[in-house]
């Protein structure tokens, strides 16, 4: 059974962060590290996906709205139209 904030690692949870139940908040990290320096590193770790997922995946949803938006979505608007169904997509 595994019971977060008890592994004494660099893995950091979300019951960890907020202390819930019997877990006190920033729980129980490998020796000689306390919740800034773990959060340092998952930051250090993650830091490049968490970039694109901030700044490329909107802009990859917009280009990708942009590009199918003619072909798609007016006729699928036009059809709903049609249907008596006046809801843009």
């Amino acid at each position: 059974m595994y019971r977060a904030g008890s592994d004494g690692s660099m893995r950091l949870t979300l019951p960890e962060l907020l202390g819930v139940g019997s877990i006190k908040a920033g729980g129980n990290y490998a020796t000689g590290y306390d919740l800034q320096s773990v959060l340092m590193k998952n930051f250090k770790d993650n830091w490049m996906q968490m970039a694109m997922g901030v700044i490329l995946i909107p802009v990859a949803v917009k280009t990708a709205t942009k590009l199918i938006r003619k072909p798609v979505i007016l006729p699928a608007n036009r059809m709903l139209k049609s249907v008596g169904l006046d809801v843009k997509i």
